[in-house]
């Protein structure tokens, strides 16, 4: 089986140009014309992780304005939902998705272990979710907030975090993850709900699959025949996604990770449909999209971006290592006194090197940066001023405060 060989240098080169980090994506001065270029993105991107947490943008924001200048904060949800463009489903977790992958997520309602579908539909009986999908059926697009009040079922808990106990977002939540119903919008009541036929259109046509829901339908010896359809396509969709996959396990795979170790992923490279790749200094085997290697790299510009935590270019922390020589850790879920910087920091790309790290907030009309670290290298000033002025800007803010200097990383 062919293995193409690239150096660091190529490697990095190739992974920036392949998730949107070269150069703009593109530029459009009013918002109106900014909705194409979020549609595109996402189609290009083919999935944008979601989190809620918002300290100057949630990670949604930041992976858009990371590549499309000008794009304000909150933008990007007004403009996937737009025109039927985009859904939320399970990919690298729980993320934005073109309305183009919704025949092959329906057809397959995929989830992850750990969303315990089986434990919600124990709790709630399937007569009340049938009334849930007639519900949003008939009043649709609608928030869980206004459905009508069903009573209460036991939360589900996830290591002392509690889930809904109204039986209504219960089932909202077994609809969704079955893709009979979709989130198609936001509001300040939270997530809207309507039936896919009404929120996606001519996108819940096409191509349909053969089989239930399943985490576990595809082992190392055979795939299922439905199982294998969807995950045909969800690799190559993943690898074009991450740029270069790695064939070891770890969390870019998610919901995929039984496909990982199926015999699929090297018949796929056989086939043409993949190509396996050896990085320079790395003992890890990846997959890259095919022809890769005859795509265009344009060099990466003099921009200084910010990235979100969950930015696909982060997904692979080993690879961040390997290629950047940046170690990044997202320190949100560790205690305060573990923390080497802060609780949401975010990395500093410039001219293709993770060259630093911010922490901050929006308060008011100032962006208040808390915490700003170099790596080996002075951070270029002019750079990193350009950067959190347009970040102010985009966050409704006129002022940014920030630190004089860089400390040491």
């Amino acid at each position: 089986m062919k293995t193409v060989s690239l150096s660091r240098e190529e490697a990095r080169a190739f992974l920036l140009a392949q998730l949107g980090l070269e150069r703009p994506v593109a530029r459009a001065k009013s918002e109106r014309g900014r909705g194409p270029h979020v549609r595109a993105l996402l189609r290009h991107l083919r999935c944008i992780q979601l989190d809620p947490l918002d300290p100057m943008g949630t990670n949604a924001d930041l992976v858009a304005m990371a590549r499309l200048p000008g794009l304000r904060r909150g933008e990007i949800y007004r403009h996937v939902y737009a025109e039927g463009a985009a859904f939320e489903h399970f990919a690298k977790e729980r993320c934005l998705l073109p309305a183009s992958a919704f025949p092959h997520y329906r057809a397959r309602m995929v989830q992850t272990p750990w969303w315990r579908l089986t434990e919600r539909t124990k709790r709630v009986p399937q007569a009340l979710v049938d009334e849930v999908e007639a519900e949003v059926r008939e009043r649709g697009p609608i928030s869980a907030k206004a459905l009508s009040d069903r009573g209460r079922v036991q939360p589900l808990d996830w290591s002392g975090w509690k889930g809904t106990s109204k039986a209504s977002s219960m089932a909202l939540e077994i609809l969704w993850t079955r893709c009979r119903i979709v989130v198609c919008g936001r509001s300040p009541e939270g997530k809207l709900y309507d039936v896919p036929e009404r929120a996606l259109g001519e996108a819940c046509e096409g191509a349909t699959f053969d089989g239930a829901i399943s985490t576990g339908a595809i082992s190392k010896g055979a795939i299922s025949t439905g199982a294998d359809a969807f995950a045909r396509w969800g690799i190559v969709e993943r690898v074009e996604a991450a740029g270069l996959l790695a064939q070891t396990s770890g969390p870019t795979w998610s919901m995929l990770s039984d496909a990982r170790t199926s015999p699929l992923p090297d018949t796929l490279v056989e086939e043409g449909a993949l190509e396996a790749v050896r990085l320079e200094g790395s003992t890890r085997r990846f997959f890259a999209p095919a022809g890769f290697v005859e795509r265009k790299l344009r060099g990466c510009d003099d921009a200084m971006r910010i990235l979100g935590p969950l930015d696909p270019v982060l997904w692979d922390r080993k690879l961040v290592r390997e290629l950047f020589d940046f170690d990044y850790v997202w320190e949100v879920y560790k205690p305060e006194a573990q923390r080497r910087f802060a609780w949401y920091v975010m990395p500093l790309l410039h001219r293709g090197a993770l060259v630093g790290r911010i922490s901050g907030r929006v308060e008011g009309t100032t962006l208040v940066i808390d915490g700003l670290w170099r790596e080996e290298n002075a951070i270029d000033d002019v750079a990193l001023d350009a950067a959190l002025n347009a970040h102010a800007e985009a966050c409704g803010c006129d002022a940014v405060k920030r630190p004089k200097r860089a400390r040491r990383a």
